[in-house]
């Protein structure tokens, strides 16, 4: 099959970690015996090999402990090991250390964003953007968590001029892909691609987002290129789980279904293989959440903004709701923030009895406000795991407007069980944890309709907005309060970023081909069909 095509679009958020081969972290002030110290942990952490990181990181600052690339090293690394509040302690060790290094700067912001602490990590990104110069490890990494803040703008030129000073990196190639793609300047994105793979050809990330950039057909694809990659070898887990979900996307275009189906379940128990998931622990926190009830002992908060939350499980449609929603004159998306679940994570852990709902929601309108700006009356915010929420919004948010997006479960089987989240959703990597997961999510979607008020939630299905765009578009708007508006129906003509999975397809006219397409797929998802019935 012929790989000579280059028209089309792309995938995942930029990486972060600005510890690549070329990283310039200072090491000034610091013997020749310290450098070579940082030099090996730098290595170790671009192995994966965590464990020998902070040994060489910990064995180094109690030596020298002025060495900041240290530190910032040991931030990483404790973020690799969910342990936010030690990474923010390196990475603030690190800045006060190399006050001019833009790195260093970057990998606070990196904490504070992952810590919930928005406001702080944009404060972070604008003093290292100040440092960058012409470094384009800094200009990578800067651009990087600009995207992660929603900046998409400032991320684009931050992603071109690193690829500017270096050319030939296909980490930079990529991460400006990545963020060409958000914007929805595909054909620059497979270009970048291309370029990126040209540059490392067994660089699995771009062969991934460049599989998603655009329907394949069989005399234009790259499925033969991949399938070779895999085959010559050398490649590590991570690598490999890329590839396959990437062959698996283009098999698919070509018709290819059982293919398709065996790479995905390959990359699939790759992942499941390499990242330890607790299905039950999972699923024991929903069902806690719907036995208390899920809402607050707390009040109600007198916040007067009226959000509007889109939410439901990735692949359902959630994406196409936010972009017909934000297709109005008085809606702004902000995206995937996560604002709401980090601010109730920490009115949680200062009164877990009695959170403060009134603080809760003045927060989160602040943390909205600063740091993703929206210039319309309105916002809408597709943070998906705010379905765990809802309670909680409508208690802190009085006038907020909740939209839960479903989707029939084998067709959402279909689309969770290929699509790669690169660290989240890990439900999603076995058809029976897949199953289960599903069943509790009907279970929550049953509380939440039954326990909040039908003028503050509203569900709607994936195939009814795709059967009859114009009534539910009507029925939307008259949920939200709004005027109803043409531009509605042309939510695929917008220019607004989209950082998910659906990036690509949001920027087409409505269709329906995606409804059913699990039946291509019936045998392989019989796991989940004899699961979810039980």
């Amino acid at each position: 099959m012929h790989t000579v095509c280059h028209s089309g679009r792309s995938g995942v958020a930029p990486g972060l970690s600005p510890f690549g081969k070329n990283s310039t972290l200072s090491l000034s002030n610091s013997p020749t015996a310290s450098a070579a110290s940082l030099a090996a942990a730098k290595a170790a952490f671009r192995s994966g090999d965590v464990a020998a990181t902070e040994r060489l990181c910990k064995a180094l600052v109690e030596t020298a402990p002025q060495t900041a690339g240290a530190w910032s090293l040991l931030a990483e690394t404790a973020l690799l090991r969910n342990r936010p509040d030690a990474a923010q302690i390196c990475a603030a060790r690190a800045a006060v250390l190399a006050p001019n290094d833009a790195l260093a700067r970057i990998v606070l912001a990196k904490t504070l964003f992952h810590a919930g602490e928005f406001l702080d990590a944009l404060t972070a990104a604008e003093a290292a953007e100040s440092l960058v110069g012409d470094d384009p490890v800094a200009a990578d990494a800067a651009g990087a968590i600009y995207g992660l803040l929603g900046r998409h703008e400032a991320a684009l030129g931050l992603a071109r001029r690193a690829v500017a000073l270096q050319p030939d990196a296909p980490q930079y190639l990529f991460n400006l892909a990545a963020t060409e793609r958000m914007l929805g300047l595909l054909d620059a994105a497979q270009t970048h691609c291309d370029a990126a793979i040209a540059a490392a050809p067994g660089f699995a990330p771009a062969h991934y987002i460049r599989a998603d950039l655009r329907s394949w057909t069989p005399s234009c694809n790259h499925i033969a290129e991949m399938e070779a990659l895999l085959a010559a070898g050398g490649l590590d887990w991570r690598a490999q789980t890329s590839l396959r979900y990437a062959l698996a996307r283009e098999c698919e275009d070509v018709g290819d279904d059982d293919r398709a189906f065996a790479h995905v379940a390959a990359g699939a128990a790759l992942w499941r293989a390499n990242i330890p998931y607790d299905a039950r622990a999972e699923i024991a926190t929903i069902d806690r959440l719907i036995a208390s009830g899920g809402q607050s002992a707390g009040g109600l908060g007198r916040v007067e903004a009226a959000p509007i939350f889109v939410c439901g499980l990735p692949r359902t449609g959630t994406t196409l709701i936010e972009r017909l929603v934000s297709s109005h004159s008085a809606v702004a998306s902000v995206g995937e923030t996560g604002a709401f679940v980090a601010e109730a994570r920490r009115a949680l852990r200062q009164y877990p009895q009695k959170p403060d709902m009134d603080g809760l929601g003045a927060r989160y309108i602040g943390v909205v406000e600063s740091v993703y700006t929206p210039r319309k009356p309105r916002f809408v915010d597709k943070t998906l795991q705010n379905y765990l929420h809802c309670g909680f919004i409508a208690a802190a948010l009085p006038k907020a407007k909740i939209i839960l997006v479903e989707r029939d479960p084998f067709d959402t089987a279909w689309a969770l069980y290929k699509a790669h989240f690169n660290g989240g959703f890990l439900f999603s990597y076995d058809l029976e944890d897949l199953a289960d997961y599903c069943r509790a999510w009907r279970r929550l979607v049953a509380h939440w309709t039954s326990t909040l008020p039908p003028e503050r939630l509203l569900t709607v299905t994936y195939e009814d907005i795709v059967g009859d765009l114009p009534v539910q578009s009507r029925r939307i708007a008259a949920f939200l309060g709004l005027p109803y508006e043409e531009e509605m129906l042309r939510f695929h003509e917008s220019r607004a970023p989209s950082a998910t999975a659906s990036a690509v397809q949001v920027r087409r006219p409505i269709y329906d081909s995606s409804i059913g397409r699990w039946r291509r797929q019936a045998q392989g998802l019989q796991p989940f069909v004899a699961r979810l019935a039980k």
